[in-house]
């Protein structure tokens, strides 16, 4: 028995070893509930109190070691309603990992002298908020996740008449074999965000992107417009121009504007230019990725729910909404109150809340859409905004103010035409009849798509208002395209796990 323990240690000592000397070391494993066996979603992982995660939608996670860190480091795991577990790194080997639910009876508990009401605890939420956030200048180390979806749903149409034969409904039908029916893109960003939640205060330090989605698709729609200007080429006049039509609406086109102008190949000054041109869409094309990154982030932050203009109105305009007192429970040593809410009347959002019973900030929120957010129908174009959902986690800093950890939020919407559509080609400078050709369909289509943006703050650090004016955008990373995904790719790095969609992701051979 001695000898096994003997054996034991040595194995454990030398364990230690090897894990100090190595630089680092990826730590990943799938958190699930004890009772249910169901995965955990959004659970806080720390590594020695300092840097972490969040576990995805499945209840995976990875996490990074550094250089500095050793064997007796450890790995704080913590999630509202569960007992928190805390192991160090050199006993951590399981890849699955077992939380117990912490139950609280509420009547079992004496919450403070006075046991308040849902209004009041809501009430006491809007008293405190502008003081409970942390909106000061920071500079925060982020992912950033944006899930891409379309999907053509349908695609109906009647064939009517034209005087072009090539625009025949053969054609028609093989533009329509050739358009994507489905499309698919994700988009992952690591990088330093400088400013507040206003958007006009931010500024973006790229670190290293990546773009998972299918060129092919691309490439088909690139040979279908070769194929449509060459149609036009060969059939329409000089001078020619198009009138667009659809029911009571027109609009005209130039025929120059259908097709882009080829650069003589013998022509030195426009070859030139043209080079010229290239470098300055790809300098662009560099800043502008950041910026639209940047963009998106500002949105996403503008809807936060303590922002003054945010959509999601369940706290500022509280009077909307019916709340419940669910549940008392800990989050760590914080005791929590949890209200769920739905709308009054006409509301939009029903969802829970997380409220520290200390201070009343709202720890963590959970929202979704009971009805459309937005609804448009006139003459044949329709549109609903039917998906509005996310979450919110935030955390408590060094100033007692939370700031935001983790943030997940979907869209999604149903765009449908149904009307006539006319291209008529004109030409003023022939005589007698100006109309030349003409195409003439009805159409009834439909598609259906959203986006999924993700985004997890690992690092938040205070700024002052000269240090956030002093650093200056450098932008030159651009994603890194793949067309299927590649674990190695962000290997050295934390991120928030993919979900097992993009895992799964490739294109076609």
């Amino acid at each position: 028995m001695q000898k096994s323990t003997t054996v034991l240690t040595f194995v454990l000592i030398l364990c230690s070893i090897c894990f100090s000397q190595a630089q680092d070391r990826t730590i990943s494993a799938k958190i699930l509930d004890s009772a249910t066996l169901k995965p955990i979603p959004y659970v806080t992982v720390l590594l020695s109190n300092k840097r972490g995660v969040i576990t995805n939608e499945e209840g995976n996670f990875s996490i990074q070691t550094t250089k500095t860190s050793v064997a007796t480091d450890s790995l704080f795991i913590s999630c509202i309603g569960y007992k928190s577990l805390a192991q160090s790194l050199e006993k951590f080997t399981d890849s699955i990992i077992y939380l117990p639910a912490k139950a609280i009876e509420l009547n079992a508990v004496v919450l403070s002298n006075k046991q308040y009401t849902p209004e009041e605890i809501i009430k006491k939420v809007k008293e405190n908020l502008d003081k409970n956030y942390n909106q000061d200048f920071t500079k925060k180390k982020l992912f950033f996740r944006e899930s891409y979806r379309s999907n053509l749903v349908k695609t109906d149409y009647k064939f009517i008449k034209s005087t072009i034969k090539e625009l025949s409904k053969p054609f028609l039908d093989s533009v329509l074999e050739s358009v994507p029916k489905n499309d698919y893109r994700y988009t992952e960003v690591l990088c330093d965000l400088y400013g507040n939640y206003d958007s006009e205060n931010q500024k973006i330090n790229l670190i290293k992107a990546s773009e998972l989605y299918d060129k092919n698709s691309e490439l088909d729609l690139t040979s279908l417009e070769e194929r449509f200007n060459e149609i036009i080429k060969k059939n329409v006049k000089p001078d020619s121009y198009f009138k667009i039509k659809s029911g009571l609406f027109g609009t005209k086109v130039g025929a120059d504007e259908i097709f882009d102008a080829e650069v003589d190949s013998t022509n030195a000054a426009a070859l030139q230019k043209e080079l010229e041109d290239r470098k300055k869409r790809e300098a662009e094309r560099k800043q502008n990725f950041a910026k639209w990154r940047k963009s998106t982030m500002g949105r996403t932050f503008k809807n936060l729910f303590f922002m003054k203009d945010t959509d999601l109105n369940f706290i500022r305009k509280s009077n909307k909404y019916v709340f419940n007192l669910q549940e008392f429970t800990y989050f760590g040593d914080a005791a929590v109150y949890i209200l769920t809410f739905e709308p009054k009347g006409g509301a939009d959002y029903k969802g829970r809340l997380y409220i520290n019973s200390d201070d009343f900030a709202i720890i963590r929120l959970d929202y979704e859409n009971v009805k459309p957010i937005r609804k448009f129908k006139l003459l044949g174009i329709s549109l609903a905004e039917n998906v509005a959902k996310g979450k919110m986690i935030f955390s408590k800093g060094t100033n007692d103010r939370y700031d935001l950890r983790f943030l997940e939020a979907e869209n999604g919407n149903r765009v449908g035409i149904r009307r006539p559509l006319k291209i008529i080609e004109k030409n003023k400078h022939v005589k007698g009849r100006r109309k030349q050709n003409e195409l003439s369909v009805k159409i009834d289509m439909a598609v259906t798509g959203g986006s999924k943006f993700e985004i997890v703050i690992f690092d938040t650090e205070n700024l002052s208002s000269n240090q956030f004016e002093a650093f200056t955008e450098k932008n030159t990373v651009l994603p890194v395209y793949m067309p299927r995904y590649n674990p190695e790719f962000w290997k050295g790095y934390d991120i928030i796990e993919p979900n097992q969609a993009i895992k799964e992701f490739t294109v076609a051979e």
